[in-house]
């Protein structure tokens, strides 16, 4: 009997979805976590009908930016007709769960619901709901109209820290709370049409479950709307952004909480078994967290043409710099992020300019510098940072002077110092303690391969760095996290994932780091403070 039941156990498989900016993409894996297959729609391409370019539609002002809502819905139905077409398994899918693009929305109009819920499996989804939405482009992340609503907001509830304290981020343009806000200003009758607002997750999710479903804790706390600390819906922040809007928004749940099976409209036209549980969809960076598999007290690094800080955390400090949003894998706890504009085009740039556009020869000079560069310190800002709001390279030598150029080699320390140190700087602000001797850095993307920066990572952050290669994180993490809730409550996602492999070690701390780096840090922090208060500092470009 036992052999039976691990038979059957054995052939269940898991889906991911995540519909990302650019493409909807899908991610079998079977019970032991391994790929099997996995299927993409991607939309410039394969939607050309909708004309859009990079997935969106940049409006005239150029800050305005949107996708049109029944994109999504087709692109999910080629996502299926792909599938089924390519023989995927349908009948031994045990549990969905998917990811969308953080802060985007969807606007329901009085009425739809009884259409998700009546879907006839003879048609197509995007024939039956193209009309269903009051607002036919969906705000994105990549929108910044709502910057006057941003400090409405803020002042509203009291402050930007307030806002910040309160739902883990102070006001942001992209963010969901003020998009909506914006809509309700200045497109009053589509706003009094909505009967339901989905963010792109639960969007994706009311899809498969043929119904309205809650928004995730996670993707929640994206929204400048939620109270990440009681995990329910902040009523101040909704009552400064539009009337009614509880009722629009409906629940909030755990994450890894089952919100039903799969609809009558998949079980019939695809094939899904009628117990196919789906498990609450989050936002892409929560998902792509959860494809890292990462454990209590992990910092995460994701090194590419922006530098992206994944944080884990228990006890967080909600700073108006980067981000805290409830943890999608431990909802006790917290996920923070950080994201910095200069990151790899910035490392390459220094290495054409001071090692012949030669890796190893940036390496060579990199090891004939010491810890520390002898005190010389560089911050560059070759496009404006997000934090701090700057653009512009500033060089100061051991002494805290400003100073024009350094020497090629210490040019090429320079800029790796200052980037990691500046990524501790702003994860120690949200909260993260570096002191701790359970700390690892997990290292992903293009620049993880490079064992001269994860030597200066594993030396500033007082940690040992572990690589992981991991490509489409968050469909990956959307299916390992259908798995993590099927098993139901009490069940931790390190036991989930505990038959993966794990990430090798590639880097210590070398000795008396802790003491270099502890005090670069308290300089960069000085200096930093310099180059945004004072107005006449020396920068070439």
């Amino acid at each position: 009997m036992a052999t039976d039941v691990s038979s059957r156990e054995n052939a269940k498989v898991f889906l991911g979805f995540d519909f990302s900016t650019q493409q909807a993409k899908a991610i079998l894996v079977t019970n032991d976590l391994k790929v099997i297959q996995e299927i993409a729609v991607k939309f410039d391409t394969e939607l050309p009908e909708f004309k859009t370019d990079g997935g969106v539609h940049v409006h005239d002002d150029h800050v305005t930016v949107t996708a049109p809502t029944a994109m999504w819905v087709k692109a999910f139905d080629m996502l299926l007709e792909k599938m089924k077409s390519e023989n995927v398994p349908f009948e031994k899918i045990a549990a969905v769960s998917g990811s969308g693009q953080q802060h985007g929305s969807v606007y329901w109009k009085i009425g739809a619901q009884h259409l998700l819920n009546n879907l006839n499996p003879e048609s197509s989804m995007h024939s039956q709901l193209k009309d269903v939405f009051s607002v036919g482009d969906s705000p994105i992340w990549m929108d910044a109209s709502t910057t006057q609503l941003c400090r409405d907001l803020e002042e509203k509830v009291g402050g930007k820290q307030r806002l910040t304290d309160i739902t883990g981020s102070c006001g942001y343009e992209r963010m969901t709370g003020n998009q909506i806000a914006k809509i309700y200003q200045t497109n009053r009758e589509a706003y009094l049409n909505t009967e339901r607002i989905s963010l792109v997750s639960s969007f994706v999710a009311s899809l498969c479950v043929g119904d309205y479903a809650p928004i995730d804790e996670s993707d929640g706390s994206g929204m400048n709307l939620l109270n990440i600390h009681t995990r329910e819906w902040a009523a101040e922040c909704l009552t400064a952004c539009a009337p009614d809007l509880a009722d629009k928004l409906g629940s909030v749940v755990p994450s890894k909480q089952i919100i039903g099976s799969v609809s009558p409209y998949l079980v019939q036209r695809y094939g899904f078994a009628q117990d196919c549980q789906v498990i609450a969809f989050t936002g892409d960076n929560p998902a792509s967290l959860a494809g890292l598999t990462p454990s209590a007290g992990d910092v995460m690094v994701s090194l590419g043409t922006s530098d992206t800080i994944f944080l884990w955390l228990s006890s967080p400090k909600p700073s108006t710099v980067g981000h805290v949003f409830v943890n999608p894998i431990e909802s006790t706890d917290f996920m923070a992020l950080a994201c910095f504009k200069n990151g790899s085009l910035t490392r390459e740039r220094i290495r054409n300019e001071c090692a012949e556009g030669s890796w190893d020869k940036f390496i060579a000079a990199l090891e004939n510098t010491p810890m520390g560069n002898n005190g010389n310190i560089g911050i560059y800002f070759y496009v404006t940072e997000i934090q701090p709001l700057v653009q512009g390279v500033f060089r100061f030598n051991s002494h805290g002077e400003e100073v024009t150029s350094f020497p090629k080699e210490v040019e090429i320390r320079a800029v790796l110092e200052g980037q990691m140190v500046a990524r501790r700087y702003y994860s120690e602000m949200l909260g993260f303690n570096f002191n701790s001797t359970n700390t690892r850095v997990i290292a992903t993307g293009g620049a993880s391969t490079n064992p001269a920066i994860l030597q200066v990572i594993a030396d500033v952050f007082n940690a040992p760095v572990y690589t992981k290669d991991v490509a489409n994180s968050a469909a990956l993490g959307s299916a390992f996290r259908a798995k993590h809730g099927w098993l139901g409550p009490g069940v931790d996602y390190s036991e989930v994932v505990s038959g993966l492999k794990q990430p090798p070690c590639v880097a210590v701390p070398s000795p008396g780091a802790d003491k270099v780096y502890g005090d670069l840090c308290d300089r960069y922090k000085e200096l930093e403070a310099r180059i945004q208060n004072r107005t006449s500092l020396i920068s070439t470009d």
